[in-house]
């Protein structure tokens, strides 16, 4: 673990230590939920007086609202990176891991950025918040789980299949302390709680031809091996296969996939590392580190970020059965989001794919479906994909998504969306490969051609 991250910890830690009063503020996302908890329960051990609220964005409005309220000590969590220095009238600490400004690299920021590190998948928000609860007390070292929970609510594990840099660092920690395992496994969403059919129709990374998207196929499939699909009345899962089963199916996806032409990069995408959580119960949304973040964005995303921060705290019952209520509902709003962004229709520009969605997909989710259409059929993954819908106030929330192999050309969509957004009198940042925006209604035209042109830019360097 990098001594510059630590030594910033530790000054942070300091602050927090000296402070009377702390108020957090954190993102709605999986990552922010976390990052928000760990904070919290690191302030509640010390004995602190604290606040938390959530927050979609950083914006001009929600600080200034922040700043007359004169708390001693505010903690951005998962965002604030993009705050100049001397805001005025704020005594701030962020962890953070967005993109951001060497300006920014002020004695109270740690974000990996300023350490030569990648956010996108070096640490996360929840894990930089973990490095500064661990610097107050050794003894927070059981919060780690909860870090690994951001990190694999923000895909950090995408990249290589597993978690590297400082998240191994911080994975060590979560082994060591016992709440922790891993292994290699299937790597598909929802090994815990789906069903078979269901874990393969929802398949994506790699994308199954004639089985993703597809349930009477992949039942078929399964069938065809000779896979019991009940068990008494119950639908097996994969937890519930022998390890000839998983065999089975995961060799003849392997066959699938090399004789459709993906190659042997795309099939080895099938395994990675999983990771359990030693003191929950296996067969819940809480068990995985996937499935526990898709429960946290099923919170704070629909404005019940209490709901998300007990259930990190650790109520396994009342904020439990309401996360699970509030889970529901949420995959519901992704599978109805998803259907009615694949009636819109792709429009296809020269450097970038979009889609409006205008009041027909939450502005809270819209990030979550274009990942969704990305991996889709329907969509070639050659070019980013852009996701635009309504918010509430009138403006229009900007979600973009690109594959590795797009960046590795030297596609970076947080400075895109970022520049392009300022010229037009909105906001956006992110990461490289995932990123967003907030933009006023009607310039969505002018958003688009000032992102391609600043794309276009980034390819020719």
């Amino acid at each position: 673990m990098g001594t510059p991250l630590l030594n910033r910890a530790l000054e942070i830690a300091d602050v927090i230590k000296k402070s009377k009063e702390i108020h957090i503020v954190t993102h709605i996302d999986a990552d922010g939920i976390a990052a928000g908890a760990i904070a919290q329960a690191s302030l509640s051990r010390l004995g602190k007086e604290y606040s938390i609220e959530c927050v979609k964005q950083l914006d001009d409005a929600i600080l200034n609202e922040i700043s007359n309220k004169n708390h001693e000590l505010v903690w951005f969590t998962d965002l604030g990176s993009s705050i100049f220095p001397g805001y005025p009238e704020i005594n701030k600490i962020i962890t953070d891991h967005h993109v951001c400004k060497q300006e920014s690299n002020f004695s109270y920021h740690l974000n990996p950025h300023l350490f030569g590190f990648d956010g996108s998948f070096d640490i996360s928000g929840a894990g930089t918040t973990y490095l500064v609860a661990r610097s107050i007390d050794k003894k927070n070292i059981d919060l780690s789980a909860l870090a690994i929970v951001g990190a694999c609510g923000d895909l950090q594990d995408r990249r290589f299949c597993k978690l590297k840099g400082t998240n191994r660092d911080i994975l060590n920690d979560g082994k060591k302390a016992n709440v922790v395992n891993y292994k290699v496994d299937i790597r598909y969403f929802g090994t815990e709680t789906r069903s078979l059919s269901k874990l393969l129709q929802y398949s994506d990374d790699p994308f199954i031809p004639g089985l993703s998207r597809r349930e009477n196929e992949c039942v078929s499939f399964l069938e065809n091996l000779n896979i019991r699909l009940k068990n008494g009345d119950n639908d097996r899962r994969w937890i519930d296969l022998t390890k000839s089963e998983k065999q089975k199916i995961t060799s003849s996806i392997v066959q699938l996939l090399l004789k459709k032409g993906f190659g042997h990069k795309i099939a080895n995408r099938l395994f990675g590392e999983i990771y359990n959580f030693s003191q929950e119960t296996s067969g819940t949304e809480l068990h995985e580190a996937k499935e526990f973040a898709t429960l946290l964005n099923s919170t704070a995303r629909y404005g019940q970020h209490e709901v998300g921060l007990k259930v990190c705290l650790g109520d396994r019952d009342k904020w439990f059965k309401k996360a699970q209520i509030l889970l529901s509902g949420h995959r519901r709003n992704l599978v109805e989001g998803l259907q009615f962004a694949k009636e819109e229709k792709v429009q296809k520009r020269e450097y970038l794919r979009y889609f409006h969605a205008g009041e027909g997909i939450r502005d809270t989710i819209i990030g979550i479906v274009t990942n969704m259409m990305l991996s889709s059929e329907e969509v070639e993954s050659d070019l980013p994909l852009i996701g635009f819908a309504t918010i509430e106030n009138g403006d229009v929330k900007v979600s973009a998504r690109t594959t590795q192999a797009i960046v590795d050309k030297g596609i970076d969509l947080s400075k895109a969306l970022k520049k392009a957004a300022e010229k037009i009198g909105g906001v956006g940042g992110g990461h490289n490969i995932a990123a967003g925006a907030t933009i006023p209604k009607g310039k969505e035209e002018e958003f688009l051609d000032l992102l391609e042109k600043e794309m276009k830019y980034q390819l020719a360097l």
